[in-house]
């Protein structure tokens, strides 16, 4: 199938917008007050992609093992409060994606662990949302997030396609695994601004198809 033809179903942090590198950034800072502290990388292999619950279920756990008392009643409000701050000055989308956007004529969707208003709320401020006709997809929708099935699944159903036929984009590993796991074919994404030297061959070993280096590449295959 042609891929100007082929249906799409695309993570968003990372893949459609600049966000990872700023929920890093606050992340480790609010982390660090707690006493938490990861290697970056490491941090980034366990953590992205991941539904906030999930999340912090994990940060949780990291935090019991520190025996420093009852985890802090405000920390995730204040965190997520932050993010969103930065993002409404802050936030990109990822080079070329409009240009691809407006060449791809397949059916497409979004399928984000992100939290369904947040998701929709950075989609408006990057001025990406008028593309995808309603078919924005939250973790908050689904029991399981990545690397669980259920979210592709869910939107390969929604745009009425089977999963064989979609190609997912990501630039996680847990939501490399969770494409994997959906039957569906897998693109690795490095194009976005927090992707580092290593992450091509990190989404290839987590089953990536393919990696794709950009949204020019992606424009060129058309």
């Amino acid at each position: 199938m042609s891929l100007a033809r082929q249906p799409i179903i695309f993570d968003c942090d990372g893949v459609l917008i600049n966000s990872e590198v700023i929920y890093h950034a606050v992340e480790m800072e609010f982390l660090g007050q707690i006493g938490l502290t990861y290697e970056p990388i490491a941090y980034r292999t366990r953590f992205t992609g991941l539904h906030g619950r999930d999340f912090m279920a994990a940060i949780k756990a990291d935090y019991a093992a520190l025996a420093k008392g009852p985890f802090p009643d405000d920390f995730q409000e204040s965190m997520t409060t932050e993010m969103y701050r930065r993002m409404e000055s802050e936030l990109t989308c990822v080079s070329g994606i409009q240009s691809f956007l407006a060449l791809h004529k397949g059916p497409r969707a979004v399928a984000s662990s992100s939290g369904l208003k947040g998701l929709k709320r950075k989609l408006q401020i990057t001025e990406l949302a008028e593309h995808f006709d309603n078919h924005i997809y939250s973790g908050d929708q689904v029991e399981h997030g990545k690397p669980a099935p259920d979210l592709f699944l869910m939107a390969a159903d929604r745009i009425g396609q089977p999963p064989a036929k979609c190609v997912v984009l990501e630039d996680s590993i847990n939501g490399v695994k969770a494409g994997v796991a959906a039957g569906m074919t897998v693109w690795g994404f490095v194009g976005a601004g927090h992707a580092d030297d290593g992450l091509a061959d990190r989404l290839t070993d987590a089953g990536a198809h393919d990696v794709i280096g950009s949204f020019q590449q992606m424009t060129d295959r058309l």
